[in-house]
């Protein structure tokens, strides 16, 4: 196989393949990726549209989108699609019995022993958007749950008390590995040395079922989709670009040291389909790919190229218009591309910054979140399940907001084994449930030197949901104990020492004291509490809903500011204050760092950036009015620019 992924910067769009298009039409949509300078595109092999009723295989339409891959130098994913009904918009998720997955086999036996033999030929994606959410009900999976050699559900409780076994959401996650990873052998039967990649999709609610270190073992490369109009319903549409961001960093750290792409990022307008109907604009299909690019990943495929013409998502998603031309989406990709090919080198070998502030999620939490809630009928932002998530994701924006590149990764992807963990901060809001055999490493990590932030219900439950407020098993490490927690209304305020106010959310957490001291005023509501060579915040009040109902994360940046000035100001890059709805992100290859900075506040900033490099920034993106005078820049509402520090 002699495509992968780190060869270079691959950008593109989807080519959509239906019965009905002509040699003519496929090949003009090949020559309109070339044209704008994108070198890669992903395409759907519908079983159904190569193979009739009688069995027989017909591989000619979608020969003429690979020809048309081998003449224009476009490289193909070739996207697993089998037999399903036309109204199938995502794709089957799980096989239904042991016969289906023989067919399933075949297919991949016909398909990959076919497409592999072009020159235009990249490497796979076994499924299309893996993830269920909730279990299928049939007789494979039915056969796999009890099948305990096949597929490992989880250990035996370490607990007296009776309790949830979360059996559904185990295997769930055993379930989708396994599946991914049959699916990969198959193909390496075919093609031995074959790129397999695969894009998970609404990760922000989907992401408990993923267990990402397990697929390193088989993927080549990761990827995701980040489709704004399906995927991003916790976050208003000045946030889409936010939502980019977290999402990279949730698949940044999930592959780690295997590389990424953003396999699907909305290109185009949807009219009928998805949650929310929009068109990017061309700003923001700027900021989304610079994001990806900044974040780590090595490019991204627009969904799509072409509007497919009929079924569900009809003349939907295109950057390109019903008369085949770009469309001004398309032509702003073009500009970032011919940045990027201009700085080549840099690219080629540049890797993300790696994160000393690292806001954790848990998967148990979205578990017990889930299984314990009930929504209520008046709308409370703490009773909605995903209010884990969204609480976290607050904490990331108020970070991003400093001008801080903050990781955002499940407990289980950070590595406690480092032996240091001075200027490493780690926070963890309103994660409900906290499996057992985190405590020692949470120890580990303030002991040798790491700073703690905890907010919200944190540490509730266990991994089994069993409240473990009695007999509190962090009790040493924060330096306190919960008396209770008691419902304070939508929004309340929690005054820490000197003059800040934070807003919280529902509950109030009352504390005990033990070794930690007091941040408070009238009642103990927050307390501060040194470890070995660290120390531990706790706020057992939910501050990032508060944040978010409050649409105020001012008070946020402030603790940050407050109590770790000495953190912030050990960052490679930040900003000279709380900038609200800007983000920036950097890439390091040797000595050289680019800065991307977006500006999503809604009109013209002046702003200064803090480094502790002695290295002088150049603007190469855009070609146009902004300007940097020193470390001062210049930036327009809706602005994206990128910086390039060298000495």
């Amino acid at each position: 196989m002699s495509f992968r992924i780190t060869d270079g910067i691959f950008i593109g769009a989807e080519v959509f393949i239906e019965p009905g298009q002509t040699q003519h039409e496929i090949d003009t949509w090949f020559l309109r990726l070339r044209e704008c300078g994108m070198n890669i595109t992903r395409i759907r092999l519908f079983e159904t549209y190569m193979k009739n009723e009688n069995g027989n295989w017909d591989f000619s339409l979608f020969d003429m989108a690979y020809k048309a891959g081998d003449k224009y130098g476009i490289k193909i994913y070739g996207n697993l699609f089998p037999e399903t009904t036309f109204d199938d918009v995502g794709g089957f998720k799980f096989p239904r019995d042991d016969n289906h997955l023989q067919l399933i086999a075949d297919y991949i036996k016909q398909v990959v022993m076919h497409f592999s033999k072009f020159d235009s030929h990249a490497g796979w994606v076994p499924i299309n958007e893996p993830g269920a959410e909730i279990l299928p009900e049939n007789p494979l999976s039915t056969k796999m749950r009890g099948d305990q050699e096949a597929i490992q559900i989880g250990p035996a409780a370490d607990t007296s008390f009776l309790h949830f076994k979360f059996e559904e959401e185990r295997f769930l996650l055993s379930y989708n590995s396994w599946y991914l990873n049959w699916l990969s052998a198959e193909i390496l039967k075919y093609e031995p040395h074959a790129e397999i990649h695969v894009n998970n999709h609404a990760i922000f609610k989907n992401v408990a079922e993923y267990d990402f270190p397990a697929w390193r073992k088989f993927l080549t490369s990761f990827g995701g989709s980040a489709h704004a109009s399906w995927h991003f319903g916790y976050f208003k549409r000045h946030q889409y670009t936010l939502a980019v961001s977290a999402n990279c960093e949730i698949i940044r750290s999930g592959a780690g040291e295997t590389p990424w792409l953003m396999t699907e990022l909305q290109g185009g307008n949807n009219t009928m389909s998805a949650f929310q109907p929009l068109c990017p604009t061309k700003e923001e299909i700027t900021q989304w790919l610079w994001l990806t690019l900044a974040s780590g990943g090595k490019g991204a495929i627009f969904w799509c190229l072409n509007p497919r013409m009929s079924g569900f998502e009809a003349g939907e998603w295109a950057m390109l218009n019903y008369q085949d031309e770009p469309s001004d989406r398309m032509l702003a990709a073009a500009d970032v591309i011919k940045c990027v090919n201009k700085k080549a080198v840099f690219f080629e070998n540049a890797v993300s910054l790696e994160p000393d502030f690292n806001v954790l999620y848990v998967r148990e939490s979205l578990w017990v979140e889930k299984k314990l809630n009930i929504e209520t009928l008046e709308q409370i932002e703490a009773r909605t399940n995903g209010a884990v998530m969204r609480s976290s994701l607050t904490w990331f924006e108020t970070l991003t907001e400093l001008g801080i590149q903050p990781a955002f990764k499940e407990i289980s992807e950070f590595d406690f084994d480092t032996p240091d963990f001075k200027n490493s901060v780690i926070i963890l809001s309103h994660q409900v449930a906290i499996p057992a055999k985190y405590y020692a490493k949470l120890e580990a990590f303030v002991a040798k030197g790491g700073t703690l932030i905890v907010d919200g219900l944190t540490a509730y439950y266990d991994e089994w949901a069993v409240c473990r407020l009695k007999n509190f098993p962090l009790k040493d490490l924060f330096g306190a104990e919960i008396k209770e927690f008691k419902v304070a209304g939508d929004l309340f305020d929690v005054h820490i020492e000197g003059d800040l106010i934070l807003p919280a959310h529902m509950w109030r957490g009352e504390l005990k004291l033990t070794s930690a001291r007091s941040l408070g005023a009238d009642f103990v509501l927050a307390s501060e509490n040194l470890f070995g060579e660290g120390r531990v915040l706790w706020i057992p009040s939910p501050l990032g809903l508060g944040a978010r109902v409050k649409e105020d994360r001012k008070p946020l940046a402030a603790l940050l500011r407050k109590y770790l000035a000495t953190e912030l100001s050990n960052q490679p890059f930040r900003f000279d204050d709380y900038r609200e709805g800007v983000l920036m992100k950097s890439l390091r290859n040797g000595n050289e760092y680019l800065t991307v900075i977006i500006n999503k506040s809604g009109s013209a900033l002046n702003i200064e950036i803090k480094t502790t490099l002695d290295l002088k920034p150049e603007i190469i993106y855009p070609q146009k009015s902004s300007a940097i005078a020193g470390l001062n820049l210049e930036i327009e509402a809706e602005e994206t620019v990128v910086l390039l520090w060298d000495s």
